[in-house]
């Protein structure tokens, strides 16, 4: 299991690569909450989302066969746009295999950052759109259960510290366990005593009930508003690290997630896609809790929205 070194090192690596997005106070959220509130806004992030941390830090992993060979991975956009950036930047060929119903901007910017696209009809199809590409040759990167891509992710921890180191509860959007399981790792190293929760929607529950499970399972079907959440599974690496590290992960319904995204666009001035509001939703529905008088901080994991969906979620 990754540590507190491969996340430092990974943070060098990525730098010249990312931007060092602010912690930004939530007078608004706070006063809702009864706790002091902090916006971490990683919708502002090159490429739109946390990704392109753990994206970066893997490509620069890879061996001289991986790249030349070039790598496959799955995605509904995010990480798409994250690994065909990354691999843009290191010279390494891309194919992501994304479902149909992924946004058009997102399938629009994974092209524009060079990668080739390959379709299935849902999220739950993709991996075996990889496996076959890589039964063809390619090497697969996984978007979330891969130790570079969990290093990447946990610079979010380190950077959240450094500028709130008494945070109290640190709340994360979840899909496969990338993001949460970095942040947990980070902060649970240099802080024990701070909460990290993660938040799901009730279509999209594969860490959830990866946990009650007691291993990961393999969904079936996801419904979901949050199509930047919709992982078919929980990754094995992610399992280990938030059954060790994370103190729970909550799930909560779309319209708590739309709220938290209508929440943010009018009182915190900032867009996100509903995945990276999320987090947000569940604070605002009681879903997660603060204690009164603790520093909350709420991870706002993307912004890559269409225009027209984004109108339809403010209607």
């Amino acid at each position: 299991m990754i540590g507190l070194e491969d996340v430092r090192r990974a943070r060098d690596v990525i730098a010249p690569h990312i931007y060092r997005t602010p912690l930004l106070s939530a007078r608004h959220l706070g006063e809702r909450v009864g706790a002091s509130a902090y916006l971490k806004p990683e919708n502002l992030q090159r490429t739109g989302s946390f990704k392109v941390r753990g994206a970066v830090n893997a490509v620069s992993l890879l061996d001289e066969s991986a790249r030349r060979a070039g790598v496959v991975t799955f995605s509904a956009g995010n990480a798409a746009q994250a690994i065909a950036y990354a691999g843009r930047a290191a010279g390494v060929s891309v194919v992501v295999a994304m479902p149909e119903t992924a946004p058009k901007t997102k399938v629009a910017a994974t092209r524009g950052y060079g990668a080739e696209v390959r379709f299935g009809p849902d999220a739950t199809k993709l991996t075996a759109i990889a496996e076959g590409l890589v039964a063809e040759g390619r090497h697969l990167l996984h978007p979330f259960d891969d130790d570079g891509v969990i290093a990447g992710h946990a610079s979010i921890g380190l950077e959240l510290l450094e500028d709130l180191p008494d945070a109290d509860l640190i709340v994360v959007p979840v899909g496969g366990g990338g993001l949460i399981s970095g942040i947990a790792l980070a902060v649970k190293a240099l802080r024990p005593a701070a909460r990290v929760v993660g938040v799901q929607p009730e279509g999209a529950q594969a860490v959830r009930q990866a946990l009650d499970a007691g291993h990961p399972v393999r969904l079936t079907s996801t419904k979901t508003v949050a199509d930047g959440l919709t992982a078919p599974y929980c990754g094995e690496r992610n399992f280990a690290i938030i059954r060790r590290d994370v103190d729970d992960v909550v799930v909560i319904p779309d319209e708590a997630i739309l709220d938290g995204l209508r929440f943010l666009v009018a009182r915190a001035r900032i867009v996100p896609e509903p995945a990276g509001a999320a987090a947000v939703g569940a604070l605002l529905s009681g879903a997660v809790r603060a204690r009164p008088g603790e520093r909350v901080v709420a991870i706002v994991s993307g912004g890559n929205v269409d225009p027209d969906r984004l109108a339809s979620f403010l209607a």
